[in-house]
């Protein structure tokens, strides 16, 4: 019985010696590195590979509401063209061609890529979210450097709210129909 107190006081005993090398060796370092010895370790996400098909095109798909949108990018002077038309002409209302550009300006690269994109289903809005969120996934497919700033401004996201659906015995999806007391 003795044995045993006296093994678990000498393992106490080590236990301690090693706390105590541990903490001067921890302290030894952070004084090192308090000091500009020792730069600190930085724990970054493995870069991305580029993805670009056989033309030199990034392609992505963005969705928004109703809408989605098939979106290919590549280098070029700025031309957004959407279902064949330009984006002044498709997106007539400025607001919408600001929500469509957001990605490029997050990125500091306006003007240096040419968007060509189809996009189906969904209002005008949608559509424009559906075009963002394209242009910025096919954006961080080309340039596995810019993801961290997209991702930060929330344009990778996909904006998952839809219309609720009408539910029987209401006017809309929660409204009631109009009480009538007499």
């Amino acid at each position: 019985m003795s044995d045993n107190r006296q093994s678990l006081s000498d393992l106490g005993a080590a236990l301690g010696q090693q706390r105590e090398a541990a903490a001067a060796q921890s302290d030894a370092s952070a004084d090192a590195y308090m000091a500009g010895a020792i730069e600190a370790p930085v724990q970054r996400a493995p870069l991305r590979e580029q993805e670009i098909d056989a033309q030199g095109r990034a392609y992505a798909t963005g969705r928004r509401k109703d809408a989605v949108a098939r979106v290919w990018l590549k280098p070029g002077s700025g031309k957004i063209t959407i279902n064949g038309r330009d984006q002044e002409v498709y997106f007539a209302r400025p607001s919408l061609r600001l929500v469509i550009n957001q990605v490029f300006g997050v990125a500091e690269r306006e003007g240096q890529y040419d968007v060509i994109c189809t996009v189906k289903g969904g209002g005008l809005s949608g559509q424009a979210g559906a075009v963002k969120h394209g242009i910025s996934q096919a954006l961080t497919k080309y340039e596995p450097t810019l993801r961290a700033p997209v991702k930060a401004a929330g344009f990778l996201t996909r904006d998952s709210r839809v219309v609720e659906r009408k539910k029987y015995g209401r006017a809309k999806a929660r409204r009631s129909f109009q009480f009538s007391k007499r």
